[in-house]
């Protein structure tokens, strides 16, 4: 499934679009589907905000074989670094390479650095949306955030991510809310919806007459980076 992919995939999108929760759970799916002889690498870029890194992961990561990059400081501190490393994946043709960004456009600067080792050709870039959330709430916003995002970063988007949620409140009608306004998103942008998610113990009520309206690959995530009280 994942690693039909582009090698390098990037994951950006508005604030609590749940992209970084996404992206530990698709590095980790890729890891199980590559097997162990592949190597896999997931970078924390997001240096805006402290919570909900996917480095606060890394020994969980790390312990299914795949590497984690992130700030050598403390996971928890708002400070704006990255480690040389990061680049090392841009350009070894051999590994797979997950890149979890910032949340909007002022998440994308952190790539500007590297830029010049870009290929286009190898990049996958997704966005991560959650019709829930204040900036994404309709199809103009959506595009309005996916065009700025895209000036951030300098590349086109290549696939939506429908992960509409409402946290440990959400039902399968979400799911089918966000695939209506997507859609229209995907319709007038021509990028493809390519994954919708859900937490299958959370939306206890999505059944096959369901999920076959939702486009993409349907994916269950678990949760990683939400304890169990929140």
């Amino acid at each position: 499934m994942f690693q039909n992919d582009r090698r390098i995939r990037m994951f950006c999108g508005h604030y609590g679009s749940g992209k970084t929760e996404f992206a530990v759970n698709y590095v980790t799916k890729l890891k199980e589907e590559v097997g162990p002889d592949r190597k896999v690498v997931i970078s924390d870029m997001d240096i805006v905000n402290p919570y909900f890194r996917s480095r606060e992961k890394t020994a969980e990561l790390e312990a299914k074989g795949i590497v984690v990059y992130g700030s050598s400081y403390n996971a928890d501190a708002d400070i704006p670094a990255v480690p040389a490393e990061m680049m090392g994946p841009f350009i070894d043709k051999n590994c797979d390479y997950i890149v979890d960004l910032g949340g909007n456009d002022v998440g994308t600067i952190v790539l500007g650095r590297y830029k010049e080792h870009f290929d286009p050709e190898e990049i996958d870039v997704f966005m991560v949306i959650n019709t829930y959330r204040p900036d994404t709430y309709d199809a103009d916003l959506v595009i309005e955030q996916m065009q700025q995002l895209e000036a951030g970063i300098g590349l086109h988007m290549t696939g939506l991510v429908n992960n509409t949620n409402l946290v440990r409140e959400t039902t399968a009608a979400d799911l089918l809310r966000g695939e209506e306004i997507i859609s229209e998103v995907s319709r007038r942008t021509g990028v493809p919806i390519r994954y919708t998610t859900y937490v299958k113990e959370v939306v206890k009520d999505m059944t096959p007459e369901i999920e076959a309206k939702l486009s993409g690959t349907v994916v269950p995530l678990t949760y990683y980076m939400r304890a169990s009280w929140m």
